[in-house]
């Protein structure tokens, strides 16, 4: 019988697990992590990411927003400014009718005095 330091019966240490199976799962349990790791960091990457994009489309959408609103009180100014410059033309058709019913039709008919007169 082998002598060692242990009281360990050899029946139980025939059925220990050697090194030579310890070192087979260690590169496999190694491998597992890495690539563990590697999904961890794209993973977290990928929420930057998606983060730096969201954060992106906040600033864009509120930039529309007031672009739209800009657009939005740009029209009504336009609208504004039409309806003054028709009622600004309907004006100078009127004071042009009345130029012309009461000045120049008077000046015919003082034309036709004058002719009448003679």
């Amino acid at each position: 019988m082998i002598q060692r330091d242990t009281d360990t019966p050899e029946q139980v240490l025939k059925f220990a697990p050697k090194e030579k199976h310890q070192t087979r799962t260690a590169p496999l349990d190694d491998a597992g992590q890495a690539i563990v790791a590697q999904i961890r960091t794209a993973a977290g990457l990928a929420k930057e990411d998606c983060d730096r994009a969201m954060s992106l489309a906040h600033k864009l959408s509120m930039e529309l927003r007031a672009a739209e609103d800009r657009t939005h009180q740009m029209v009504t100014e336009v609208q504004h400014w039409r309806d003054r410059a028709v009622r600004a033309e309907q004006w100078l058709r009127t004071i042009q009718d009345e130029i012309e019913e009461k000045l120049l039709v008077r000046r015919s008919f003082t034309a036709a005095e004058e002719a009448a007169l003679r």
